[in-house]
């Protein structure tokens, strides 16, 4: 059971936090956000990967000191050291800007390989 004033980690909406446990009922905790660990995802989670999803959702981090429901099965005590919120937030939107990045280029060699595939198949002009 986590207690009122303790540091998690939690997950919420994609996202990977560190803040402050301000409530605790039997199902959720009340999280006082202080650090982004992950930034959330972009995009329609029910149709992952999806450019041309329906509804494209764009995704903020929640904000320093916004508190927000998390179910108790997303947040564990945190041990660590807490970076300030702009400095974490940073770091978070680089990494996940380095993600998609390398999915853009592992995206690009597999249409590079499918290409010479589908000449090796017969399946295109070798022009």
């Amino acid at each position: 059971m986590l207690d009122v004033g303790q540091i998690v980690k939690a997950e919420h909406k994609t996202g990977q936090y560190i803040g402050k446990v301000a409530s605790v009922d039997e199902r959720r905790v009340l999280v006082e956000i202080m650090a982004v660990l992950r930034h959330p995802q972009q995009g329609d989670l029910h149709s992952a990967y999806d450019p041309d999803a329906a509804l494209f959702h764009e995704r903020r981090a929640s904000a320093e000191r916004e508190k927000v429901w998390i179910m108790l099965r997303d947040a564990v005590p945190y041990a660590g050291e807490v970076p300030p919120y702009r400095e974490s937030l940073a770091a978070a939107w680089e990494a996940e800007i380095r993600r998609i990045d390398r999915m853009r280029r592992w995206s690009e060699q597999c249409l590079q390989c499918l290409d010479t595939l589908g000449t090796d198949y017969g399946l295109k002009d070798k022009s």
